[in-house]
């Protein structure tokens, strides 16, 4: 069964029956807003434990005296094949696959359409139509009314992806409901490039200088998970293009503006790097999700090193 991931953000009373979860696409931001929304659901239904696995290769049941419910994750899972999977249905545990868009996704989705109580949900950029529902329930939550004029000019100017657009929108609604206006709300959406998404068009750059930079514009872990999301995006147009020109048609219309500077960039992987930049995503994405506490300095280090990366 395929479930929009705008259905499950919005919708808190989202039937949670489903043995298997199977959260896809290419917009990290989304598909990580829904993982965690699906969880959090969870626990507020009762005691979960969390469980993460690498393969479902000879996966068993273990038997416990938690009485908890069982949740079992796995990004880019290894062992990913039908026997595998029919291998999981037995017990009560739960399972949620998360796989960015690869050649596996097609032979995954197959699989899942052809089993009970699984979920397919596919996250890519938001569409205009997914923007005015996501809008109309912060309103709804804020109980707050803004002008018809307001209201269109934000559908057409937040960002498509799911992480800057509830960033933007969290900004605006801190504001007293009477100053949300179309003036005031121009001023806080701007086409140009974020202050935090900037600090990956500073590659080039001497490091003390992206240092002082990154010490200016990072100041929480809300900056440092807006960071982390926002040069993963770039890193994964730069992985998943196989030339120039394909790389070319994937640079958001937005960034006019950086398009040489991208390119250029681009022109400094090969294979080899692109194998590190995903090392250094999947590490950065663990500390994140462990030590959160800890994630401004971290946050530095993860920069310094894709810099690293790109000019050597």
């Amino acid at each position: 069964m395929k479930v929009d991931p705008i259905n499950i953000l919005l919708n808190e009373n989202f039937n949670l029956n489903n043995k298997f979860y199977f959260i896809s696409g290419n917009e990290v931001s989304l598909i990580e807003k829904v993982y965690k929304t699906i969880i959090e659901r969870y626990q507020k239904k009762e005691d979960v434990t969390k469980i993460e696995l690498d393969t479902i290769d000879n996966f068993k049941y273990e038997e416990t005296l938690l009485e908890s419910k069982k949740i079992f994750f796995a990004r880019n899972c290894k062992g990913f094949k039908k026997k595998n999977i029919d291998n999981l249905k037995s017990g009560d545990g739960v399972f949620i696959f998360i796989q960015e868009n690869s050649q596996k996704t097609k032979a995954a989705k197959e699989i899942f359409n052809d089993i009970e109580n699984s979920c397919i949900i596919d996250c890519y950029e938001l569409s205009k139509s997914s923007k005015v529902k996501i809008l109309n329930e912060f309103l709804k939550k804020k109980k707050t009314n803004i002008s018809e004029e307001a209201y269109w000019f934000l559908v057409n100017k937040l960002d498509n992806r799911y992480a800057f657009l509830e960033n933007s929108l969290n900004t605006i609604l801190e504001i007293e409901a009477n100053s949300i206006t179309l003036e005031n709300i121009r001023k806080l959406i701007s086409p140009e490039v974020s202050m935090k998404e900037n600090l990956f068009f500073q590659m080039f750059k001497k490091n003390s200088e992206i240092i002082e930079m990154y010490k200016d514009k990072i100041v929480s872990n809300t900056d440092v998970n807006e960071l982390y999301y926002s040069c993963k995006y770039f890193c994964q147009l730069i992985i998943d293009s196989t030339n120039i020109e394909d790389y070319n048609k994937k640079i958001p219309r937005y960034l006019f503006k950086e398009k040489n500077y991208l390119v250029e960039v681009y022109k400094k992987y090969d294979l080899k790097k692109k194998k590190k930049i995903l090392n250094i995503l999947s590490n950065m994405e663990k500390i994140l999700r462990k030590d959160g506490n800890l994630s401004i300095a971290y946050g530095l280090r993860f920069i310094l090193n894709i810099k690293k990366i790109t000019v050597s």
